[in-house]
């Protein structure tokens, strides 16, 4: 059976991929800066409607940019990691890099020391797509231990354009590690997907744009980007979780 994650930035998302069938969530906010350690109350709640149904793992990461962190932003990411594992929480997602593209080993080895305790599952996330050497970079994963997975695009701009990469990592980390492709996946191409890299386990948001309630509107003003839309918004769709689910499914 493959394993379907789900990425959910917002509790409307967490329902729908409850709703759609998802065997895991991946929980984190702000996903149009890559993803961010969601607040502990979308954390709590997401906890609570998930509880005996979905999986729950959580995103790790402090701050947008890159994966080279100050030892003020480790410890932040300790204590966020204690969070879940005090909410019964089933994993987090983490990832390090050093300034010269290789896995910051040190880093990766506090984060799962802080994640121990609880017997949570640990994905090393997409910073390995920023990495020089791929091979090189799952070495260090499987030789520090702990880490259960690697998400990854296969170093392209999404997991279809990465499938090559994809199955060579897949092939290279049988018996080690679980090579966990994401980026791009949609019910069209995840089949797909399995079928060319041989992964056991796959990745999407399953997010389409819904529309705002506001009827007031005032096009002048953005509250970010300049130029944003600020009355439409991606969310997880239960019914494209549940198209997933279904052509994963009819894999053999």
């Amino acid at each position: 059976m493959i394993t379907l994650e789900i990425c959910c930035a917002d509790i409307h998302s967490v329902i729908a991929a409850v709703e759609g069938g998802a065997n895991r969530i991946e929980l984190c906010s702000a996903l149009e800066v890559g993803g961010l350690t969601p607040s502990p109350g979308l954390l709590a709640e997401a906890r609570k409607l998930t509880a005996g149904k979905v999986r729950l793992h959580v995103l790790i990461r402090p701050r947008p940019g890159d994966y080279i962190y100050t030892a003020e932003e480790i410890e932040v990411m300790k204590i966020d990691i204690d969070c879940c594992g005090q909410l019964g929480c089933d994993g987090v997602v983490i990832g390090a890099l050093n300034p010269d593209g290789t896995v910051n080993a040190h880093v990766t080895r506090e984060l799962l020391d802080a994640a121990s305790p609880y017997n949570m599952s640990v994905t090393f996330h997409r910073a390995f797509d920023l990495c020089r050497d791929p091979f090189e970079a799952l070495d260090t994963l499987v030789e520090i231990g702990g880490v259960d997975r690697v998400l990854t695009s296969g170093l392209a701009a999404s997991a279809p354009e990465g499938m090559e990469m994809l199955a060579s990592l897949v092939n290279k980390g049988q018996g080690s590690i679980s090579i966990m492709p994401g980026a791009g996946v949609t019910s069209a191409n995840a089949a797909m997907i399995i079928g060319a890299t041989g992964a056991g386990e796959i990745h999407a948001s399953a997010k389409s744009r819904v529309g705002s309630e506001m009827k007031f509107r005032r096009g002048d003003v953005s509250m970010g980007t300049p130029g944003a839309d600020e009355y439409s918004r991606f969310t997880t769709s239960a019914s494209e979780v549940a198209a997933i689910v279904n052509t994963l499914s009819q894999i053999q």
